[in-house]
């Protein structure tokens, strides 16, 4: 019998975070820790910015629009991921985990091209004070958020086309814990380069010109915060924008690392755990470090438990 006969995948078995039970029983509990936090900071971060009128301005626009799309991220891989641990047999449909991979891929760019978006609102507010309300009309944070989403899809689309359009036969054990396209392709039967090509340059613009947006940003409202006179001023943007940066580190460091690499053919467990930053830690961080420690926020959450 040749190679061309063997049957195609129709579902793939996961090997998951880790083969102890005692393990996953407390990967079970981070795990649900980790959803809990991410579903009840990211809903209220919606909540607080829908429901109070002081909180509509462009930097919390694009907050609601980061806190959807962290949801959207989580949802798609942690439930899974948690049922995955009280089970043996880890499975998914080859339907389920393309949809996985497809939506997984949207709400990662889009996430991608939104932090930079959130960096360039804030260069302007420090570095352009006078002319912020000018340049940063409600239009233009339609058009910047569409643009975005926009920009998620089309990466999407080209990355999940051209995964998953290599043939699957035989082997379908995935040593990882959730589909994506850097674990997919170690089981194509088929050579993968010019499909590591096409993500290659997706990772350029997605992940590599975003994170360039963000550091010239920051190095410009740093530059413009050293030259206040005020010392609590330059203290409080440091403190914000240091935080800020650590997230963008964190996120934008272990995604260039899983997708922007020479694709090896076998997953490390460095590689899924590096998978868990940018699949579940910081969707939780995100609205803590963006949102939860400001004062603004505060006082809208304080003005509704008031009511």
């Amino acid at each position: 019998m040749g190679e061309d006969n063997r049957t195609f995948v129709t579902e793939f078995i996961f090997l998951g975070l880790s083969q102890d039970p005692q393990t996953q029983v407390l990967l079970f509990f981070l795990f649900l820790l980790i959803y809990l936090l991410t579903v009840l900071g990211n809903l209220l971060i919606i909540l607080l910015i829908h429901t109070d009128p002081r909180l509509h301005t462009p930097m919390y626009f694009f907050l609601r629009n980061l806190s959807f799309a962290d949801l959207c991220f989580s949802t798609t891989t942690v439930p899974q991921v948690l049922i995955h641990f009280l089970v043996k047999r880890k499975t998914i449909s080859f339907a389920g985990c393309t949809t996985q991979l497809v939506v997984l891929l949207l709400v990662g760019c889009t996430d991608c091209a939104l932090l930079a978006v959130m960096s360039y609102d804030r260069y302007v507010a420090v570095c352009k004070p006078l002319h912020y309300s000018t340049i940063m009309t409600h239009w233009v944070c339609v058009q910047l958020a569409a643009g975005s989403w926009a920009s998620g899809a089309f990466v999407s689309l080209i990355d999940a086309t051209f995964t998953l359009r290599l043939p699957y036969q035989g082997n379908n054990i995935i040593n990882h814990f959730f589909c994506e396209p850097p674990a997919l392709l170690k089981l194509a039967s088929a050579d993968t380069y010019s499909t590591e090509m096409a993500i290659f340059a997706m990772g350029v613009i997605i992940l590599l010109a975003p994170v360039s947006l963000i550091l010239i940003s920051y190095w410009n409202i740093i530059s413009t915060v050293i030259q206040m006179h005020s010392g609590e001023g330059r203290l409080k943007v440091f403190s914000t924008c240091g935080s800020h940066l650590i997230v963008v580190g964190l996120f934008y460091g272990s995604a260039i690392f899983a997708y922007m690499r020479p694709n090896s053919k076998t997953m490390s467990e460095k590689d899924k755990i590096i998978s868990v930053f940018y699949s579940a830690v910081t969707p939780m961080l995100n609205p803590i470090i963006y949102s939860l420690r400001n004062k603004d926020v505060k006082g809208a959450l304080r003005r509704i438990t008031s009511r």
